[in-house]
């Protein structure tokens, strides 16, 4: 491959990398991004995220989990979030970890997992829906994980353990995520699986 033919490519990804991240500041500006659901919010930022990583890779992962963890973060210095908003005042730099290296870490591992299950899947089908709902997921999974292990003793969240009737930890990441978290689940990964094999292919 030639100078010219990387500096395409390179332009290509660029571009398209672009694009992903425009679709996830037009979800956030139109609701889709942040769903208020109780103190957390049910997010599909998630499904271009999943696009991203699993069509081009863990680094473009990584690049749209910034963004989503940078929106994320945003609103906890502005207090539109009011759980994150809390936790800021708690602490910025352990909410800027739950916020932004949560996502992004999220992204970058959904184009992992996706690169080490499409060797194995032969016919190019349910590495791409696994891997999706794997975006939601560990999105849920890392940032309700940061949340106990970080500021699992403050007020604010205690007060959320008491409302919850929480008996521990585990107890209370399951009462607070509920139903929300299956919705988003499901919904971004599938979404998420679909639209990221057609765009593979498209790609290719």
């Amino acid at each position: 491959m030639n100078a010219n033919s990387k500096q395409a490519q390179s332009l290509r990804m660029l571009t398209r990398l672009a694009l992903l991240v425009a679709i996830e500041l037009v979800m956030k500006a139109i609701g889709l991004g942040s769903v208020p659901v109780g103190p957390l919010y049910m997010s599909f930022l998630t499904l271009p995220i999943a696009v991203g990583a699993i069509a081009m890779g863990p680094v473009a992962g990584a690049v749209l989990g910034g963004v989503f963890g940078a929106v994320s973060f945003y609103d906890a210095v502005t207090g539109a979030s009011a759980m994150t908003g809390a936790l800021f005042q708690v602490s910025p730099l352990h909410t800027f970890i739950l916020c932004v290296v949560t996502r992004t870490l999220m992204g970058l591992c959904v184009g992992l997992v996706f690169q080490a299950l499409r060797g194995l899947d032969k016919k190019g089908g349910w590495s791409y829906l696994v891997s999706a709902l794997c975006a939601p997921g560990l999105n849920t999974l890392f940032f309700m994980g940061y949340i106990v292990l970080a500021f699992y003793g403050c007020d604010y969240v205690q007060g959320l353990v008491s409302a919850k009737g929480a008996v521990n930890p585990l107890m209370f990441v399951v009462l607070l995520v509920g139903v929300q978290g299956l919705v988003e689940f499901l919904v971004s990964g599938i979404l998420g699986g679909l639209v990221a094999r057609a765009v593979g292919k498209y790609l290719r």
